[in-house]
């Protein structure tokens, strides 16, 4: 099937004519082409987008709301169809696609409720002598334009929190999907303009990435851009955005650890490694991606999680039964054996896996992995690699857990809550989760890290105030006391 971009309220092909093919990453299907937009079709999308937003503000918020509802109401019922999408052109398993649709729709529900709650602030009354007969109050205004640039892995549920947060405060978006489940993105926008939504209010651009982002990102009228991708990319949107002093909200890579102590549930332990590194093929940025595991407990450890991960099905992800996907495509694949490799040369030891055919990667679990390799460090494994790493005290597991660049989330297993929450403290990340791993996400939670794990964070109340800006109205002397 021939997708068509979304501009100026339109089907619209490229200028060129030119187009992307799609394909399925566990069969190499052709699923079908998309549009590869040329510079003059991003920069026509951002002005239809620039005067969209002007129409799309005056609605009240209450329809804007009203607008939301319906979408979600659609997204039920074209449900099977958008889930079966997302699994032929990302490779998701059919029953996390369709999960996903609906934290979708509640994700849209929640941020209309956030908005209608979203209070500005008065200032007492008298509180400077300079301003004793003043009456001051805030107001929540658009920003404008919103660049949301959607990664592969979570198409629909980021799709969400980038585009949910601005259009409900009464900016405009420009969508730029993943070059490789652009599909997706396409649909949800017609849904939403099908809802009520000012049809060129919301734009959708295809197309390759390293192209389109940087014609997005120098626009002058680009006002906000909200990207999810690599550390590499951020740092360079970053700079293109400066020139224009644009917002940049960015969640970027990850190595995200669990810490398992010698007094945690071992079979708890291995269902939360599994869990944090396995779902989703290992594609998550708060995957966990080191395994720390208390040395009096490593080798036992070890033996149960080899056990429980052959007993998973790697395979097609519109079988049911199956428990693991490919990779969004061969060549990731190929970047995942490469770092297996690395960590290999290093001195790691491959115990189950370590091979790929096509887009589908063995779940691989590296044992003999060391504080000093740079798998325990910085270096961010985007598959099914589960790296375990000793240590003897809860303190060195926290020292390792910080020596990386990245900080996103960390989990600790352990029965003791008192070291657990100073641990948490102590933790260099966006979140810690206590009693589970770090692949953890409520839609209502400050989601974001620091260092180089990016800026902002994504949330029902954070992202509604940061793609908003706040605007002080003061009556001068309108008191008479």
């Amino acid at each position: 099937m021939n997708y068509k971009m979304w501009i100026d309220g339109l089907d619209a092909e490229a200028s060129d004519g030119m187009v992307q093919e799609n394909r399925n990453p566990a069969t190499g299907e052709l699923i079908g082409t998309v549009p590869a937009a040329t510079k003059q079709d991003v920069d026509r999308a951002i002005a239809s987008a620039k005067e969209g937003q002007k129409e799309w503000a005056k609605l009240p918020l209450y329809k804007r709301i009203e607008v939301f509802s319906r979408y979600e109401l659609l997204l039920q019922d074209h449900r099977s169809e958008l889930a079966e999408l997302m699994a032929k052109e990302g490779g998701k398993l059919i029953g996390d696609a369709e999960g996903e649709i609906d934290i979708q729709g509640y994700i849209f529900r929640t941020y209309g409720e956030g908005a209608r709650n979203l209070y500005g602030l008065t200032v007492p009354t008298g509180i400077e002598p300079r301003v004793e007969r003043d009456v001051i109050f805030t107001r929540h205004e658009p920003l404008g334009v919103v660049a949301c640039i959607v990664p592969f892995n979570y198409p629909s549920e980021l799709f969400a929190h980038k585009v949910a947060p601005a259009l409900i405060m009464g900016n405009s978006v420009v969508v730029k999907p993943a070059s490789d489940t652009p599909m997706s993105a396409i649909a949800f926008a017609k849904l939403l303009v099908e809802a009520g939504v000012t049809p060129n209010a919301i734009q959708v651009v295809t197309g390759s990435g390293s192209k389109i982002g940087d014609w997005i990102t120098q626009n002058p009228d680009i006002a906000a851009i909200s990207l999810t991708g690599s550390t590499k990319v951020g740092r360079h949107v970053m700079e293109q955005a400066s020139s224009h002093v644009a917002h940049v909200f960015l969640e970027l890579g990850g190595n995200d650890p669990l810490i398992i102590m010698g007094d945690a549930d071992l079979d708890q332990a291995v269902g939360e490694a599994i869990g944090g590194r396995i779902s989703n093929a290992g594609q998550t940025c708060c995957a966990s991606k080191r395994i720390l595991v208390q040395n009096s407990v490593k080798d036992v450890f070890t033996e149960k999680l080899i056990a429980a991960v052959k007993k998973l099905k790697m395979g097609d992800p519109m079988d049911r039964t199956t428990n693991m996907g490919p990779v969004i495509n061969e060549k990731a694949a190929q970047k995942v054996i490469e770092d297996i490799e690395f960590t290999l040369n290093e001195g790691a030891i491959c115990v189950l896996g370590g091979k790929a055919k096509g887009a589908f990667v063995e779940p691989t679990i590296l044992a003999g992995v060391t504080r000093d390799m740079e798998i325990a460090k910085s270096r961010e494994v985007f598959g099914p690699v589960l790296p375990i790493i000793g240590f003897d005290t809860l303190e060195e597991a926290v020292d390792i857990s910080n020596q990386s660049e990245y900080g996103l989330h960390a989990g600790i297993l352990t029965g003791d809550m008192k070291k657990a929450l100073n641990a948490a403290v102590e933790l260099e990340c966006g979140c810690v989760v206590i009693g589970g791993c770090g692949n953890y996400r409520c839609a209502h939670q400050a989601f974001g890290g620091c260092k180089q794990t990016g800026t902002g964070r994504e949330g029902i109340s954070y992202t509604l105030l940061e793609l908003s800006r706040t605007k002080t109205i003061a009556y001068r002397n309108i008191l008479d006391t």
